[in-house]
Protein backbone atom coordinates (compact mmCIF):
# COMPACT_ATOMS: atom_id res chain seq x y z
CA UNK A 1 0.00 0.00 0.00
CA UNK A 2 1.29 3.61 -0.75
CA UNK A 3 1.75 5.32 2.30
CA UNK A 4 -0.30 8.58 2.48
CA UNK A 5 1.91 10.44 5.14
CA UNK A 6 4.03 13.48 3.98
CA UNK A 7 7.39 13.65 5.12
CA UNK A 8 9.60 16.77 5.91
CA UNK A 9 12.58 14.52 7.15
CA UNK A 10 14.18 11.42 7.03
CA UNK A 11 17.09 10.72 9.52
CA UNK A 12 19.91 7.70 8.81
CA UNK A 13 21.35 6.03 11.80
CA UNK A 14 24.38 4.12 12.08
CA UNK A 15 24.01 0.26 12.11
CA UNK A 16 22.76 -0.64 15.79
CA UNK A 17 22.58 3.11 16.73
CA UNK A 18 18.50 3.37 16.01
CA UNK A 19 17.87 3.65 19.64
CA UNK A 20 20.43 6.64 20.28
CA UNK A 21 18.96 8.63 17.42
CA UNK A 22 15.12 7.87 18.21
CA UNK A 23 15.65 8.99 21.84
CA UNK A 24 17.83 11.86 20.66
CA UNK A 25 14.63 13.37 17.94
CA UNK A 26 12.02 12.41 21.15
CA UNK A 27 14.37 14.33 23.52
CA UNK A 28 13.57 17.84 21.36
CA UNK A 29 10.21 16.79 19.96
CA UNK A 30 10.11 14.39 17.05
CA UNK A 31 7.83 12.01 18.10
CA UNK A 32 5.93 9.76 15.87
CA UNK A 33 8.65 8.10 13.43
CA UNK A 34 8.42 5.59 10.72
CA UNK A 35 11.28 3.68 10.63
CA UNK A 36 12.33 1.66 7.84
CA UNK A 37 15.34 -0.14 8.49
CA UNK A 38 17.78 2.42 9.70
CA UNK A 39 16.00 5.60 8.04
CA UNK A 40 13.83 7.57 10.76
CA UNK A 41 10.81 9.09 8.24
CA UNK A 42 9.31 11.93 9.90
CA UNK A 43 6.44 14.81 9.41
CA UNK A 44 8.37 17.64 11.22
CA UNK A 45 10.75 20.18 9.61
CA UNK A 46 14.30 18.87 9.88
CA UNK A 47 16.92 19.93 12.35
CA UNK A 48 20.38 18.43 13.06
CA UNK A 49 20.58 15.15 15.02
CA UNK A 50 23.58 13.99 16.55
CA UNK A 51 22.90 10.51 16.21
CA UNK A 52 21.81 10.43 12.79
CA UNK A 53 25.20 9.72 9.41
CA UNK A 54 22.72 12.14 7.76
CA UNK A 55 19.49 13.87 7.52
CA UNK A 56 17.09 13.92 4.15
CA UNK A 57 16.26 17.34 4.29
CA UNK A 58 13.90 17.32 1.30
CA UNK A 59 12.08 13.75 1.14
CA UNK A 60 9.08 13.32 -1.84
CA UNK A 61 7.51 9.98 -2.47
CA UNK A 62 7.93 9.07 -6.10
CA UNK A 63 5.31 6.32 -7.68
CA UNK A 64 7.17 3.72 -8.98
CA UNK A 65 4.95 0.84 -10.65
CA UNK A 66 7.59 -0.16 -13.05
CA UNK A 67 11.52 -0.08 -12.38
CA UNK A 68 11.53 2.10 -15.88
CA UNK A 69 8.84 4.23 -14.47
CA UNK A 70 11.37 4.90 -10.85
CA UNK A 71 14.36 5.44 -13.04
CA UNK A 72 12.57 7.93 -14.99
CA UNK A 73 11.05 9.79 -12.09
CA UNK A 74 14.54 10.16 -10.47
CA UNK A 75 16.53 11.30 -13.27
CA UNK A 76 13.83 13.79 -14.00
CA UNK A 77 14.75 15.39 -10.64
CA UNK A 78 18.19 15.24 -11.10
CA UNK A 79 21.43 12.95 -11.92
CA UNK A 80 22.89 11.71 -8.90
CA UNK A 81 21.15 9.44 -6.34
CA UNK A 82 22.34 7.56 -3.96
CA UNK A 83 20.77 4.16 -2.66
CA UNK A 84 19.75 3.35 0.96
CA UNK A 85 19.14 -0.59 0.64
CA UNK A 86 16.09 -1.27 3.10
CA UNK A 87 13.63 -3.29 1.46
CA UNK A 88 12.89 -4.97 -2.23
CA UNK A 89 16.18 -5.18 -3.17
CA UNK A 90 16.06 -6.52 -6.14
CA UNK A 91 14.13 -4.02 -7.07
CA UNK A 92 16.07 -1.39 -5.82
CA UNK A 93 19.26 -2.66 -7.75
CA UNK A 94 17.35 -2.70 -11.22
CA UNK A 95 16.43 0.93 -10.55
CA UNK A 96 19.56 2.08 -9.08
CA UNK A 97 21.35 0.03 -13.00
CA UNK A 98 19.02 2.57 -14.41
CA UNK A 99 20.89 6.06 -12.75
CA UNK A 100 24.16 7.27 -13.42
CA UNK A 101 26.58 5.69 -11.38
CA UNK A 102 27.97 7.45 -8.35
CA UNK A 103 31.79 8.23 -8.52
CA UNK A 104 32.56 7.74 -4.69
CA UNK A 105 35.52 6.32 -4.54
CA UNK A 106 37.93 6.56 -0.95
CA UNK A 107 39.41 9.66 -0.16
CA UNK A 108 43.20 10.24 0.52
CA UNK A 109 42.98 12.13 2.89
CA UNK A 110 43.58 14.95 3.72
CA UNK A 111 41.93 15.34 0.54
CA UNK A 112 38.85 17.17 1.27
CA UNK A 113 34.91 16.15 1.13
CA UNK A 114 33.50 15.83 -2.69
CA UNK A 115 31.23 19.03 -3.25
CA UNK A 116 28.96 17.65 -6.40
CA UNK A 117 25.47 17.21 -5.71
CA UNK A 118 23.92 14.31 -4.02
CA UNK A 119 20.58 12.79 -3.34
CA UNK A 120 19.36 9.97 -1.27
CA UNK A 121 16.50 7.29 -2.13
CA UNK A 122 14.98 3.72 -0.70
CA UNK A 123 12.01 2.06 -1.62
CA UNK A 124 9.46 2.29 1.12
CA UNK A 125 7.25 -0.39 -0.64
CA UNK A 126 7.09 -2.14 -3.82
CA UNK A 127 5.39 0.47 -5.58
CA UNK A 128 6.69 3.84 -3.65
CA UNK A 129 10.15 5.18 -3.79
CA UNK A 130 11.14 7.59 -0.81
CA UNK A 131 13.97 10.36 -2.45
CA UNK A 132 15.08 13.47 -1.26
CA UNK A 133 17.40 15.39 -4.01
CA UNK A 134 19.43 17.32 -0.84
CA UNK A 135 21.05 15.84 2.21
CA UNK A 136 23.36 16.87 4.86
CA UNK A 137 26.45 14.74 3.93
CA UNK A 138 27.87 14.47 0.87
CA UNK A 139 28.99 11.11 1.51
CA UNK A 140 26.95 7.50 0.25
CA UNK A 141 24.60 6.87 3.21
CA UNK A 142 27.03 9.76 5.49
CA UNK A 143 29.43 7.17 5.22
CA UNK A 144 33.10 8.62 4.20
CA UNK A 145 35.66 6.02 2.87
CA UNK A 146 39.25 6.39 3.18
CA UNK A 147 42.02 4.61 1.33
CA UNK A 148 43.59 2.76 4.27
CA UNK A 149 47.28 3.42 5.73
CA UNK A 150 47.19 -0.80 7.53
CA UNK A 151 51.39 -0.17 8.41
CA UNK A 152 51.65 3.40 10.09
CA UNK A 153 49.19 4.10 13.02
CA UNK A 154 49.09 1.63 15.82
CA UNK A 155 45.01 1.55 15.80
CA UNK A 156 42.50 2.25 13.85
CA UNK A 157 41.52 5.28 16.26
CA UNK A 158 43.09 7.03 13.07
CA UNK A 159 39.94 6.96 10.91
CA UNK A 160 37.49 8.85 13.00
CA UNK A 161 40.12 11.52 13.71
CA UNK A 162 40.68 11.81 9.57
CA UNK A 163 36.54 11.76 9.23
CA UNK A 164 36.00 14.09 12.02
CA UNK A 165 38.69 16.64 10.22
CA UNK A 166 37.11 15.70 6.86
CA UNK A 167 33.72 16.57 8.03
CA UNK A 168 34.50 19.68 9.50
CA UNK A 169 36.58 20.61 6.54
CA UNK A 170 39.93 22.05 8.06
CA UNK A 171 42.89 19.84 9.99
CA UNK A 172 46.12 20.98 11.57
CA UNK A 173 49.01 22.38 9.25
CA UNK A 174 52.68 22.93 9.38
CA UNK A 175 53.93 25.17 11.93
CA UNK A 176 50.63 24.60 14.21
CA UNK A 177 50.80 23.05 17.70
CA UNK A 178 48.56 20.37 18.84
CA UNK A 179 47.86 18.89 21.93
CA UNK A 180 46.76 15.04 22.27
CA UNK A 181 45.09 14.24 25.05
CA UNK A 182 44.52 10.39 26.12
CA UNK A 183 47.05 9.55 23.34
CA UNK A 184 48.17 5.88 23.80
CA UNK A 185 49.32 4.01 22.10
CA UNK A 186 49.25 6.73 19.67
CA UNK A 187 46.73 6.96 16.51
CA UNK A 188 45.61 10.23 16.57
CA UNK A 189 49.27 11.67 17.26
CA UNK A 190 49.94 9.71 14.26
CA UNK A 191 47.93 11.67 11.86
CA UNK A 192 48.30 14.93 13.66
CA UNK A 193 52.33 14.09 12.67
CA UNK A 194 51.81 12.91 9.52
CA UNK A 195 50.06 16.60 9.05
CA UNK A 196 53.38 18.03 9.89
CA UNK A 197 51.90 19.28 12.95
CA UNK A 198 54.17 19.82 16.34
CA UNK A 199 52.02 17.42 18.36
CA UNK A 200 52.65 17.09 22.66
CA UNK A 201 50.81 13.57 23.26
CA UNK A 202 50.17 13.45 26.83
CA UNK A 203 49.01 10.37 28.34
CA UNK A 204 49.78 7.89 31.39
CA UNK A 205 50.84 5.29 29.28
CA UNK A 206 53.38 5.71 26.94
CA UNK A 207 52.87 5.96 23.07
CA UNK A 208 53.89 3.46 20.45
CA UNK A 209 57.51 3.87 19.85
CA UNK A 210 57.14 4.15 16.33
CA UNK A 211 54.76 7.37 16.96
CA UNK A 212 57.36 8.59 19.55
CA UNK A 213 59.99 8.37 17.08
CA UNK A 214 58.17 10.54 14.58
CA UNK A 215 59.67 14.20 13.96
CA UNK A 216 57.51 16.63 15.82
CA UNK A 217 56.40 14.27 18.63
CA UNK A 218 56.81 14.70 22.30
CA UNK A 219 55.37 12.70 25.10
CA UNK A 220 54.17 13.58 28.96
CA UNK A 221 53.64 10.10 30.86
CA UNK A 222 50.71 12.78 32.87
CA UNK A 223 46.86 12.64 33.63
CA UNK A 224 44.93 15.01 30.88
CA UNK A 225 43.07 16.42 34.00
CA UNK A 226 45.40 17.76 36.07
CA UNK A 227 47.55 19.38 33.18
CA UNK A 228 47.06 23.35 33.10
CA UNK A 229 45.67 24.99 30.29
CA UNK A 230 48.38 26.46 27.33
CA UNK A 231 48.46 28.48 24.11
CA UNK A 232 48.30 25.78 21.09
CA UNK A 233 46.45 25.71 18.25
CA UNK A 234 44.87 22.72 18.54
CA UNK A 235 43.44 20.07 21.42
CA UNK A 236 42.47 17.02 21.12
CA UNK A 237 41.29 14.18 23.40
CA UNK A 238 39.91 10.66 22.98
CA UNK A 239 40.43 10.54 26.54
CA UNK A 240 38.02 7.19 27.75
CA UNK A 241 35.72 9.47 30.77
CA UNK A 242 32.19 9.97 31.34
CA UNK A 243 31.13 13.36 29.02
CA UNK A 244 30.73 15.07 31.92
CA UNK A 245 34.11 14.88 32.91
CA UNK A 246 35.01 15.72 29.21
CA UNK A 247 32.81 19.03 29.40
CA UNK A 248 34.70 20.06 32.66
CA UNK A 249 38.06 19.89 30.94
CA UNK A 250 37.08 21.44 27.34
CA UNK A 251 34.84 24.11 29.38
CA UNK A 252 38.24 24.78 31.66
CA UNK A 253 40.07 25.05 28.49
CA UNK A 254 37.60 27.47 26.88
CA UNK A 255 37.59 29.69 29.52
CA UNK A 256 41.19 30.05 29.74
CA UNK A 257 41.31 30.92 25.88
CA UNK A 258 44.37 28.32 25.44
CA UNK A 259 42.96 26.50 22.70
CA UNK A 260 42.17 27.76 19.22
CA UNK A 261 40.28 25.00 18.00
CA UNK A 262 39.08 21.71 20.04
CA UNK A 263 38.08 17.95 18.85
CA UNK A 264 37.01 15.22 21.21
CA UNK A 265 35.07 12.42 21.68
CA UNK A 266 32.32 11.65 23.65
CA UNK A 267 32.43 8.60 25.40
CA UNK A 268 29.08 6.34 26.86
CA UNK A 269 29.56 4.03 29.07
CA UNK A 270 26.72 2.10 29.20
CA UNK A 271 23.74 4.81 28.81
CA UNK A 272 24.00 7.37 26.35
CA UNK A 273 24.20 10.46 28.36
CA UNK A 274 21.99 12.54 26.11
CA UNK A 275 21.89 15.13 28.88
CA UNK A 276 25.50 16.31 28.47
CA UNK A 277 25.84 15.35 24.54
CA UNK A 278 23.44 18.55 24.54
CA UNK A 279 25.14 20.66 26.61
CA UNK A 280 28.11 20.24 24.30
CA UNK A 281 26.14 20.86 21.75
CA UNK A 282 24.36 24.15 23.07
CA UNK A 283 28.00 25.65 22.79
CA UNK A 284 28.79 28.18 20.74
CA UNK A 285 30.69 27.72 17.10
CA UNK A 286 30.54 24.05 18.37
CA UNK A 287 29.09 20.93 16.63
CA UNK A 288 28.48 17.83 17.48
CA UNK A 289 27.79 14.20 14.98
CA UNK A 290 28.52 10.52 15.42
CA UNK A 291 30.49 9.87 12.85
CA UNK A 292 30.41 6.71 10.60
CA UNK A 293 33.68 5.28 12.35
CA UNK A 294 32.88 6.37 15.68
CA UNK A 295 31.42 3.75 17.74
CA UNK A 296 29.08 4.33 21.01
CA UNK A 297 30.67 7.94 21.15
CA UNK A 298 30.19 11.42 19.28
CA UNK A 299 32.49 13.28 17.82
CA UNK A 300 32.70 17.62 18.89
CA UNK A 301 34.16 19.78 16.96
CA UNK A 302 34.65 23.53 18.23
CA UNK A 303 36.06 26.22 15.48
CA UNK A 304 35.03 29.31 16.45
CA UNK A 305 34.13 31.69 14.02
CA UNK A 306 33.93 28.68 11.55
CA UNK A 307 30.34 28.52 12.51
CA UNK A 308 28.13 25.41 13.81
CA UNK A 309 26.44 23.02 11.64
CA UNK A 310 25.59 18.94 10.84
Amino acid sequence: MTPQRAYLAAYLAAEGFEADLSEELHRRGVDGLEWHGRLALSDKPPIHAAWALECWDAPVLLPAPSVKAAADALRAIQRNWALLPTEHHRRAALIQDRLPPVKARPLTFPEPAPTGHLGGWTMLDAGTLLASPTKTSPFVNGEPRFVEDREGPPSRAYLKLWEGLTRIGRHPVPGETCLDLGASPGGWTWVLAKLGATVMAVDKAPLDAAIAGLPGVTWRGESAFGLEPEPVDWLFSDIICYPARLLGLVERWMAAGAARNILCTLKFQGETDHATAEKFAAIPGGRIFHAAHNKHELTFAWLPGVGAGG
